[in-house]
């Protein structure tokens, strides 16, 4: 995957309190088990840690001024997108946000961008307070991504995807399906409480990756503001495959295997991995945000 050079990234897109303290209360999940069980809770959950049981408060991180600053000055082109990986974060949440926003436009409706929120450790947000343990999330109660960097090498170290750019835009890519499926109204059927293959919160996860891989498909040829040409100017079919790699690493049934040693069908929240790879691919291969009815 490559940018870009001459591009001018956004970082209004992105709000970096990497460093930063949370003002009273503190989060209740940590490391260990605790926090093993909660990444298996909320990984790509697309719902706040209030939902999972994860919080004591909902207080707002305090930036220190270095993270304040340090996106902001070390992000500024696409050749800077090329060879640093926050800068690469940027440049994704540039992309999928210039993508729905022209895409919303021609179905005659309003997109609404949404910060992506890069922290470590924990994070407060208006879901509540969190630790990285819970993995990348998207909050509804603030449409802001939450995302600790130190996840990627996760990804590929605890889960064991291929890694890449690539797979790291999937991420990326995945929870702004959340926001677009909290714009359109259909976040809140996850939040029904039933589990399994076929419940709505599978579905919803599903719908997310289709429409991660709708951007994807588009991502050559949406236009930069900055440029007027794509900010993204190539996307191999390696790059694919670490995608379609880093969706089955977070299948249900792979997580389950690796972490528990057995897989139970019935307490699934995100889908298989063949599921997850497949609705990818659908939209991949289509395109058609309308193609990715996961409930018909």
């Amino acid at each position: 995957m490559q940018f870009d050079d001459d591009a001018r990234l956004d970082t209004s897109e992105v709000q970096d309190v990497r460093g930063s303290r949370i003002p009273g209360g503190r989060a209740t999940v940590g490391g260990g088990l605790a926090g093993l069980l909660a990444l298996l809770l909320g990984l790509f959950l697309g719902v706040g840690p209030d939902q999972l049981g994860l919080t004591d408060g909902s207080a707002e991180p305090v930036p220190t001024s270095s993270s304040l600053a340090q996106v902001q000055q070390n992000c500024r082109t696409g050749q800077d997108a090329n060879t640093k990986d926050d800068c690469r974060t940027v440049a994704v949440v540039n992309s999928v946000q210039d993508f729905w926003d022209e895409e919303f436009q021609r179905r005659r409706g309003t997109y609404s961008r949404s910060p992506t929120v890069f922290f470590s450790q924990r994070v407060g947000t208006a879901c509540g307070a969190a630790t990285s343990a819970v993995g990348p999330f998207y909050c509804p109660g603030d449409r802001k991504v939450y995302l600790d960097l130190g996840f990627f090498d996760e990804l590929r170290t605890k889960f064991g995807s291929s890694g890449g750019p690539f797979a790291q835009a999937y991420v990326v890519a995945h929870e702004y399906g959340h926001h677009v499926q909290d714009l359109m109204g259909a976040l809140g059927r996850a939040q029904d409480g039933g589990t399994g293959a076929n419940s709505n919160a599978v579905k919803v996860e599903l719908q997310a990756d289709c429409y991660a891989g709708v951007w994807a498909h588009h991502a050559t040829t949406t236009p930069d503001e900055s440029t007027g040409r794509p900010l993204i100017t190539s996307l191999t079919d390696s790059d694919i495959r670490d995608g379609l790699d880093a969706a089955a690493a977070v299948g249900d049934d792979r997580i389950q295997e690796r972490f528990q040693g057995r897989v139970t069908p019935e307490t699934w929240t995100h889908g298989s991995a063949e599921q997850r790879q497949a609705w990818f691919q659908q939209g991949y291969r289509t395109g058609d945000m309308a193609r990715c009815n996961t409930f018909g």
